[in-house]
């Protein structure tokens, strides 16, 4: 399907590895959306206030209402000031007369805070010298639910709004079995009102008297479950965790995995994308609670919940590994488990199952190149004795002898990494990748089939002969080549000669890669080819473009303007984890400097 254009709202956006709350409007804070994974589906579940959330144009799924001394105050009435606490909480500051109100979204997490809940804490601070009675409410309304793999379809059963025990109240489909339940509570007790009708909705109001100089404090609990009796339960126990507890938990584990490069301005551009891929790339399945890549689960991408092994492994896994190991360790295993069966077959569901066949030779190459990595970042040499690794391992090779050419040391692919046919069958990228592939054959299988690798450097050699060609008397890197006289001249934006350095087949300082990189134009579209560039002879010029792109709003996109500004596939989880993990690199590797 074609690019989405991305939405022109602002939003704010926020969740854990269970909820994903990509929609909070700018203007009142209220929640257009929250979205689960579900493995059964193959697929996002997301709820919504309106069909078409994206464009903010709608009412939100949940509204958070101010009333003081009986009197509807709007929370935009003197403007909301936003921040990103840590790089991921959002918070507000809104004025209310003498009112300040504080108010703060975020999905719980961290080693004991890690469920399929939310929590939308508000604080009103009363700077008057008289008492104040306020009541702050959530108004819920459910009028949308799809599911989405790439584009959305909506549930044809009517939506429910039904009252539980506890003053909870949970929204769901008519229809059983049902596949997504949520559920929302308040801190202490609550009046409840419900609507009826084809969109039904409810109220539940807190009223307290905040005396002069003192704060109130308001908070509402929201959890899913795979229906009613768990999100109702989860919703329990946000409850007596309590939501600054859970609050200081989520900062806590937010902190762990905060990285520095030494310089602050590049410290935030890359936390801000581990983040996104961190939470957007990688989702815990409500019905079965188990871990998945995916491209992103922001709604407006159009690669979805799908995935590649390539991007997957080498794309999000390694921003992963940065910020938490242990949870790195855990995505490889999966990986390898869940897709290491047939590497480079195609796009998958996040399960597995083929989404859309076309071999990528990368995707094959992507596992020992993977594995390496995780063993070098962690010193965990032990995780090639997993079966589900040497598995993948002993895999790859078996896959990689059988895409070789007869007669040269070269390797053919069907795609590229951008998903289209390949112009020609054996690509510079690729190559480059399979050899050192083999190189890290050799140093893991075990003595005796590693003797039966073939030569990576007979690989590396032949790229030289068959992937180099003359424009002006000057030797360059191609694209690709058929072997049989034809060279594709030029470059793949989406997997460009510039990160040869970073396959080890070239070094940055050869004359080769230096003249092919100096040969390539400044700008693509893509937004990988802009992340390349900062493995060029221009690394620093790279990392400023990259420091002053809006992006969008910050998050990564598959396709930008000349400015930066996304204009296709915004919301790209996956792609944000590489961006954070090249930047991390090039300031650690090459001096680059921000």
């Amino acid at each position: 399907m074609p690019p989405i254009v991305p939405p022109t709202v602002s939003w704010q956006f926020t969740g854990n590895h269970w909820l994903a709350l990509p929609c909070i409007h700018p203007v009142d804070g209220a929640v257009h959306a929250v979205g689960v994974l579900h493995r059964g589906a193959r697929a996002a579940v997301e709820f919504a206030g309106a069909r078409d959330f994206t464009a903010g144009t709608g009412p939100g799924l949940l509204t958070p209402r101010v009333k003081v001394n009986g009197i509807e105050r709007q929370l935009a009435g003197g403007g909301i000031a936003w921040e990103r606490a840590l790089g991921w909480l959002p918070t507000f500051t809104a004025r209310l007369d003498d009112l300040l109100v504080r108010g703060t979204v975020f999905a719980p997490f961290g080693r004991d805070a890690d469920m399929a809940g939310a929590v939308y804490a508000i604080t009103i601070e009363n700077r008057a010298s008289q008492p104040a009675r306020v009541e702050v409410a959530l108004d819920g309304l459910l009028a949308h639910r799809q599911q989405r793999v790439r584009s959305a379809r909506a549930y044809d059963d009517a939506h429910r709004v039904v009252a539980a025990d506890d003053g909870i109240v949970v929204m769901e489909g008519a229809a059983l079995p049902g596949v997504v339940s949520l559920a929302v509570g308040a801190d202490g007790d609550a009046a409840l009102a419900l609507r009826d009708g084809a969109s039904p909705g409810f109220t539940l109001a807190v009223e307290r008297t905040v005396a002069a100089g003192a704060t109130g404090e308001f908070a509402f609990y929201l959890a899913a479950g795979p229906e009613r009796d768990g999100a109702v339960a989860t919703v329990g126990v946000l409850r007596r965790r309590g939501w600054r507890p859970l609050l200081s938990a989520t900062r806590d584990a937010i902190r762990s995995l905060e990285q520095e490069t030494g310089n602050e301005r590049v410290d935030r551009l890359v936390m801000s994308h581990l983040l996104f891929a961190y939470f957007y790339a990688v989702g815990r399945a409500l019905d079965d609670a188990h871990y998945y890549l995916v491209r992103s689960r922001a709604p407006w991408n159009g690669r979805g919940l799908t995935v590649r092994d390539w991007e997957a492994l080498m794309w999000t896994l390694p921003a992963v590994q940065l910020a938490d190991p242990q949870l790195g360790r855990e995505l490889l295993l999966r990986m390898c488990e869940v897709h290491g069966y047939a590497p480079g077959q195609g796009v998958h569901y996040l399960d597995g199952t083929l989404f859309e066949p076309g071999f990528l030779l990368e995707g094959i190459a992507a596992y020992p190149i993977a594995i390496d990595r995780y063993i070098r970042d962690s010193g965990d040499e032990q995780v090639v004795e997993e079966p589900l690794v040497a598995d993948a391992l002993y895999g790859a090779d078996d896959d990689l002898r059988a895409r070789r050419d007869a007669q040269t040391p070269l390797y053919a692919t069907d795609v590229t990494v951008g998903g289209t046919t390949a112009r020609a069958p054996f690509t510079l990228h690729g190559n480059a990748a399979v050899a050192l592939a083999l190189d890290i054959l050799r140093r893991t299988l075990d003595e005796e089939a590693a003797k039966d690798v073939p030569d990576p450097e007979a690989t590396r050699a032949a790229i030289r002969r068959h992937l180099v060609t003359d424009q002006g008397g000057k030797a360059l890197f191609a694209a690709a080549s058929d072997l049989s006289g034809q060279v594709v001249a030029g470059d793949d934006p989406h997997a460009s000669a510039l990160w040869l350095p970073l396959l080890e087949a070239a070094t940055r300082e050869e004359s080769i890669f230096r003249r092919t990189a100096k040969s390539l134009p400044a700008s693509q579209p893509e937004l990988a080819y802009r992340i390349a560039r900062l493995l060029g002879p221009d690394s620093t010029a790279a990392l400023a473009w990259l420091q002053a792109a809006a992006l969008d709003q910050g998050k990564a996109a598959e396709f930008v303007d000349v400015e930066g500004r996304a204009i296709g596939n915004g919301g790209d989880a996956a792609l944000s984890g590489l961006l954070a993990y090249v930047v991390w690199y090039v300031m650690h590797t090459t001096g680059a400097r921000g």
